[in-house]
């Protein structure tokens, strides 16, 4: 993990997380987006939003929509039969938090995992606020918390409170390994919780992202809708061509010299290629990627996502 030249931006407190309260607004993870918003248009993302559910087939009576026929019904019985709905109250919402190791890395504004900590409270906010229930699981290298969707503020508080605590856990110094198949077991609780008709947001730098997790995103996509936001430093898009930098993890450091072509190329491809290829394989499977980075206002970079609404 790289040593911030600042100490600001490092971690962040459950109350800074309550007070993003206050602003998660201008933006909407619901299908109805403005013109130039990347959810509206023929290649928008199709999520579901607040739609309708199947309730039963009855006989047709006078006056009923002909749309809601049931043919299939209708042309075995040899009588109309309609299909009733009710329309949707709800769309509970899952806020699935990287807290891991990989996460703890920054070399401007903040590091990721404090990103992906402001990004998972205003997710919470905004949802709480469109009266929808609000969930969630936070995960690092060895531990994963859940927390079931309620319509409440007191347990959006409680999940933020976990985003915040294993924030704070995150030290150069700690002797835990990064663990990619981490990724993994948290996709596997979210498919055991969410069945259908869920809006899953996935904040991290997927780490780990490899073909077992494809398995599980194609699971979660087929019933439910889910956003992926790819949580990133800039210097994984623009390395420096110049300075020293020092890596670190565990008691382990090296001092990189960026002057060196040798040093600066395979490091610069190596970052770039990672980050297509989170793109590649999740544009394959259907599921929007956003990429979120940690040196801009993040609910600016929101709003340019989702519509300023």
């Amino acid at each position: 993990m790289m040593v911030m030249k600042e100490h600001n931006g490092i971690y962040i407190s459950l109350e800074e997380l309550i007070q993003l309260e206050y602003i998660a607004d201008g933006f909407s993870f619901l299908p109805k987006q403005p013109i130039h918003s990347v959810l509206g248009g023929r290649h928008a993302s199709r999520l579901r939003g607040r739609g309708l559910n199947f309730e039963e087939l009855r006989g047709y009576l006078p006056g009923d929509d002909i749309r809601n026929i049931d043919w299939k019904v209708t042309a075995r019985t040899q009588k109309p039969y309609v299909r009733v709905y009710t329309e949707e109250k709800e769309r509970p919402a899952l806020i699935i938090c990287d807290q891991r190791m990989p996460m703890f890395f920054g070399t401007k504004k903040e590091m990721k995992s404090v990103t992906a900590a402001k990004l998972a409270a205003l997710a919470s906010w905004r949802i709480l606020k469109s009266d929808d229930r609000v969930g969630g699981i936070v995960f690092n290298d060895s531990d994963i918390t859940e927390h079931k969707p309620q319509r409440s503020r007191s347990h959006t508080q409680q999940l933020l409170k976990s985003v915040s605590e294993y924030n704070n856990e995150l030290k150069v110094s700690n002797k835990i390994k990064s663990n990619p198949d981490q990724l993994n077991e948290v996709l596997d609780n979210v498919v055991r919780i969410a069945k259908h008709d869920y809006l899953i947001i996935l904040i991290s730098d997927f780490y780990g992202l490899n073909d077992k997790s494809n398995k599980y995103l194609l699971s979660l996509a087929e019933h439910n809708d889910v956003l992926a936001f790819l949580i990133y430093d800039p210097i994984a898009v623009e390395m420096p061509e110049d300075g020293k930098y020092v890596l670190s993890e565990n008691e382990l450091q090296v001092e990189l010299n960026m002057n060196n072509k040798k040093v600066h190329s395979p490091i610069s491809n190596f970052t770039t290629k990672r980050l297509s290829d989170v793109d590649t394989r999740l544009k394959k499977i259907g599921i929007p990627i956003f990429r979120i980075n940690n040196s801009d206002d993040i609910g600016k970079q929101l709003r340019t996502h989702f519509g300023n609404l």
